[in-house]
């Protein structure tokens, strides 16, 4: 029986893999750099001291910080190779402006982690490549979206992408097949599954389990199901 109904076993234990080693790289370098680079110490008591831990778990907290962005770039990739993997969909690699299309529903999409990932500057950025890219006769009935796969308070949205451009101070122009969407709602319709999003983050326990020499109880499971419904609306 495989893990979920939109993706081969294959690659969804390859996106996987792909973060745990990015992370578990990170990590690495984090514990080298923290030795290399003078860490203030007054800090790291006070810190220590009033969240009651350990010099052992302060460092592997210090650690945690320091890759923090890495894990966040790595989350945002995995979920374009989760995209591109699905069926239908085809992931677009790096450097080619945007990250995954399916011709037969003839969208392309740019995607991020958060809905505070990209800051402004970037954005409008993202909004050119779309313009661009809808411009070439391939595309010119295709629809471009900004992914945010995070939204902000837990909002359902698909409109237009209009981002505010800091030198003009005017908003780029509104139109109908340039869009930003929240991560919810762009799974359900790029998979065809209302609850893909939420199938998706079910089942990395078990994967990351099975193939990994990682532990999770069930009863973590839960918690951690705890913080998808905080950052998501289930409904």
């Amino acid at each position: 029986m495989s893990y979920l109904k939109f993706i081969s076993d294959k690659d969804l234990c390859s996106a996987v893999s792909n973060v745990i080693k990015i992370i578990e790289t990170a990590e690495h370098d984090a514990q080298i750099k923290l030795h290399k680079n003078v860490v203030d110490p007054f800090s790291a008591l006070f810190h220590g001291v009033t969240h009651s831990i350990s010099y052992k778990e302060w460092i592997e907290q210090e650690k945690a910080r320091q890759t923090q962005k890495t894990t966040q770039n790595a989350i945002g990739i995995f979920h374009q190779e989760i995209l591109g993997s699905s069926y239908g969909w085809k992931d677009l690699g790096t450097g080619g402006g945007l990250d995954v299309e399916n011709s037969k529903m003839k969208i392309i999409a740019e995607v991020k982690n958060k809905f505070n990932t990209t800051k402004g500057n970037h954005k409008i950025e993202i909004y050119d490549a779309i313009k661009v890219k809808l411009k070439i006769p391939k595309y010119n009935d295709f629809t471009g979206y900004f992914v945010e796969i995070i939204p902000q308070g837990k909002k359902k949205y698909d409109k237009p992408f209009t981002p505010p451009d800091n030198k003009t101070k005017k908003r780029r122009p509104t139109k109908n097949k340039i869009r930003v969407i929240d991560g919810i709602s762009f799974y359900a319709m790029a998979i065809g599954r209302k609850n893909a999003l939420q199938e998706l983050f079910e089942v990395l326990p078990h994967v990351i389990i099975d193939k990994h020499k990682y532990k999770l109880s069930k009863k973590e499971a839960k918690e951690y199901f705890e913080l998808f419904k905080m950052a998501f609306s289930t409904e």
